[in-house]
């Protein structure tokens, strides 16, 4: 399966709402990609100190947030299930998910439709930005650093200022 976000896109002609918003996430999905790419059960396993999260469950969380950003945009609201996913499941679901939002949100001309809906709740898309957007670039970084510390660097071909991969 070839999955979204190995490069970000070329970049829109316009600057709009809608572009700019999309392309927030392809950064994230862009460095969640490479984040997450070729971790071993070792990297998966590790956790910074006794309370913190896993790498594995890092993901999770990300993955967590990847729903609430897709639900906007589908204008659908959160529902908190548990699901029972592999690592290769949860990346590529991210990734999927993130995908979607951006797909929708570059085509749109008014970004504040999409809501974060919590039942009756209805929260403006500006809290997607300082929300789930930024959270999930944050934890992007903190998988970055697991995986230097267990030995398993992220791939110095790739380029996060050009969103490309060297040849």
């Amino acid at each position: 399966e070839k999955l979204p976000f190995y490069e970000v896109s070329e970049y829109s002609e316009s600057f709009t709402a809608g572009a700019m918003a999309a392309r927030m996430i392809e950064a994230l999905g862009f460095r969640f990609y490479w984040a997450t790419d070729s971790l071993t059960e070792k990297d998966l396993a590790y956790k910074a100190n006794v309370d913190g999260r896993t790498s594995l469950e890092t993901i999770q969380h990300i993955y967590d947030l990847s729903k609430t950003i897709v639900n906007s945009t589908l204008k659908k609201s959160n529902i908190n299930e548990k699901e029972d996913l592999s690592y290769s499941e949860l990346r590529s679901k991210t990734l999927n998910n993130l995908k979607v939002a951006a797909d929708i949100l570059r085509e749109s001309d008014d970004i504040s439709q999409f809501k974060i809906i919590f039942g009756e709740r209805e929260i403006p898309f500006w809290n997607q930005v300082n929300g789930p957007i930024a959270d999930a670039i944050w934890h992007c970084g903190q998988l970055s650093i697991y995986r230097r510390t267990t030995g398993n660097p992220l791939n110095s071909k790739v380029n996060f200022f050009t969103g490309k991969v060297k040849s």
